[in-house]
C-alpha cells in the first residue's frame, strides 16, 4: 500500500468549504476536463453508501499505462470504468470514496476538514492505493505520485479560486437558465453556479427528464415564454462547433445555429417581460472573431473595427441578434472569447498528441499573436457577468498576455517536459480545414486587449500561459 497526502488551507469557514463539495457541481469542478467523467451517479451525493461510476479517459491513461506499459486491456479500451463508493461521512469533519471495482488493486480516498489554526478551513486529502501487479515497481509509482501531484495540485487551484469568486459575489441564490450547458463552457459554468448555491435549468432539445431542464427547439424558433417566468439570467453558449472545412453546409450551420438560438432567446425574453415576468438579464456568447483573422500590429479593444472575413460576418450577425433584448430593458454582456486553453476539446487538445509523440510546433508564423483565456478563468468570467449586476455590454474574454505563436510552442513544450522545434507545414491545417478554414482557425494574428474586463475587478487564477496551461493539462 501507498500513501499519498496533499495539504491546504483556505481562508473560508469550514461549514462553507465542505457545503461547497457536497454540492452538485463539485466534482466537475474538481476533475481535470477530459480526465474523468461520471457515466452514473452519485446515488446520494457524498454521504455513505453513495455510488458513482466513472469514466477515466485518455489523459489520465497517458500518465499511469503510457505506451508498452499499458495493459492489452487497457489500450483496447476507449476509456476505464471505475465504480467508486461513499463508505464514510461526518458534516463539515470527513467523507471517504473507496474503489469498488476498477484499473487498481485498490483505493482509498479521505477528504479530512479541520479549521486552520490561523483561521479558516484545511483540507487534508489521503489517499491510500495499491496498484496492479503490471504496473507496481518505482517506475509505476513515479508517475502515478506525479499524477496525483498535478491532480491535487489542480484541484486547490480550482477550489481557491471558486471559493473567493463565490466569496466576492452575492450570496443570494439566483437562477440561470443556459442554452449549450453540455458544451466544454457550459459543463463547467453550470457546475460552478451549483457549487454557489446557484439553481440552473439547462434548455434541452428532447423532452425535459427534471425540473431543471426547458425545452425548446432553436431552429423553429420554440421557446414558451412561461418557462423563463422565473429565471433571472439567460446564459447563451448555443452554437454549431467550428471545425473542419468551410464548405457552404457547415458555413449555413455555423451562421443559422447561432442566430436561430438567439433570435429565439431575444423574443422569449421579450415576450415574458411584456407578460410582466422573465429574466433581467442575458449574458451572450461571442468570439474575437469579430476583428477579423489578421490584424498585425494593432491591439484590438471592443471598439475596433470588425473584420470582413467569414467568421468576423458570423459574429457581427450573432451580437445583432442578440440586441434585441434591449427593447425590454434586459441587461445584456456581450463575452468575445479568445483562443480556450482547454485539454479536452479545442485546440490546444489537438496539439497534445504530436506534442506527447515528441513532434510538437507552432502552427503558423512564429510571431504571429494568439489571444488566449483558460477553460476556468473563462467560467469565472462568465459567473461574474451573471451575477454582478454592473456589467453590461461587450467585454473581451481574454487573459492580459496574448503571445505569439512560437512562444506558445516553446512553454506548451516546456509544460510537457516534450520538443516543440517541428513547426506544423502550411499544407497540414489545409488538408484538414481547407484553405478558407486553415485561414481563419489557424493562421490567425490578434492582439487583443484585456482591459475592460481587468477594470470591472475581474482577477484571473491563471493570468499568465505556463500557469494556464499547467491548470490545464494538471502538471
Amino acid at each position: 500500500m501507498t500513501v499519498f497526502e496533499h495539504t491546504a488551507t483556505y481562508p473560508h469557514p469550514r461549514d462553507e468549504v465542505f457545503a461547497w463539495h457536497e454540492r452538485p457541481g463539485a466534482f466537475v469542478r474538481l476533475s481535470p476536463p477530459g480526465s474523468i467523467v461520471t457515466v452514473d451517479g452519485p446515488s446520494d451525493g457524498i454521504r455513505a453508501g453513495s455510488r458513482r461510476l466513472l469514466r477515466i479517459s485518455s489523459p489520465v491513461l497517458t500518465a499511469l499505462w503510457p505506451g508498452r506499459t499499458m495493459p492489452s486491456s487497457v489500450r483496447s479500451a476507449p476509456g476505464l470504468h471505475w465504480l467508486v463508493e461513499h463508505t464514510a461521512y461526518e458534516q463539515g469533519v470527513l467523507f471517504v470514496d473507496e474503489q469498488v471495482s476498477g484499473p487498481l488493486r485498490s483505493w482509498r480516498h479521505e477528504h479530512l476538514f479541520e479549521d486552520a489554526e490561523e483561521g479558516g478551513t484545511r483540507i487534508t486529502d489521503r489517499v491510500t492505493y495499491e496498484l496492479p501487479a503490471a504496473l507496481a515497481g518505482p517506475i509505476g509509482e513515479s508517475r502515478m505520485h506525479h499524477h496525483l501531484a498535478g491532480l491535487f495540485r489542480f484541484r486547490e487551484e480550482q477550489l481557491r479560486a471558486d471559493l473567493a469568486l463565490h466569496a466576492a459575489l452575492s450570496r443570494t441564490p439566483v437562477v440561470v437558465a443556459v442554452s449549450g450547458a453540455s458544451g466544454t463552457v457550459g459543463t463547467q459554468l453550470c457546475a460552478l453556479l451549483t457549487t454557489g448555491g446557484h439553481t440552473v435549468r439547462r434548455l434541452v432539445r428532447r423532452p425535459p427528464h427534471s425540473a431543471d431542464e426547458i425545452a425548446w427547439a432553436p431552429a423553429l424558433g420554440d421557446l414558451d415564454p412561461a418557462q423563463l417566468a422565473d429565471v433571472e439570467v439567460v446564459v447563451n453558449l448555443s452554437g454549431h462547433r467550428i471545425a473542419g472545412r468551410f464548405t457552404a453546409a457547415a458555413k449555413h450551420e455555423i451562421l443559422w445555429s447561432r442566430l436561430d438560438a438567439t433570435t429565439t432567446l431575444a423574443r422569449a425574453i421579450v415576450a415574458a417581460h411584456r407578460a410582466g415576468a422573465g429574466p433581467t438579464a442575458l449574458v451572450q456568447a461571442s468570439a474575437i472573431g469579430v476583428y477579423g483573422a489578421r490584424r498585425p500590429g494593432e491591439l484590438l479593444d471592443e471598439d475596433s473595427t470588425p473584420g470582413h472575413d467569414f467568421l468576423a460576418d458570423v459574429v457581427r450577425q450573432w451580437e445583432a441578434a442578440a440586441e434585441r433584448v434591449r427593447d425590454a430593458d434586459v441587461r445584456l454582456v456581450t463575452l468575445r472569447t479568445g483562443v480556450v486553453l482547454d485539454a479536452a476539446a479545442g485546440a490546444l487538445a489537438l496539439q497534445l498528441p504530436l506534442y506527447l509523440a515528441g513532434v510538437g510546433g507552432r502552427l503558423t508564423r512564429p510571431q504571429a499573436v494568439l489571444s488566449w483565456i483558460g477553460l476556468d478563468d473563462l467560467a469565472r468570467v462568465y459567473a461574474r457577468a451573471i451575477l454582478d449586476p454592473t456589467w453590461s455590454g461587450t467585454v473581451n474574454a481574454v487573459a492580459p498576455q496574448p503571445v505569439t505563436a512560437g512562444a506558445f510552442a516553446t512553454r506548451l513544450g516546456r509544460v510537457l517536459h516534450r520538443p516543440s522545434l517541428i513547426p506544423t507545414p502550411a499544407f497540414g491545417p489545409r488538408l484538414v480545414l481547407g484553405r478558407n478554414g486553415a485561414a481563419e482557425l489557424v493562421h490567425t494574428d490578434q492582439r487583443v486587449s484585456s482591459a475592460r474586463l481587468e477594470a470591472t475587478g475581474f482577477r484571473f487564477a491563471q493570468p499568465d500561459l505556463d500557469s494556464a496551461l499547467r491548470h490545464a493539462l494538471a502538471r
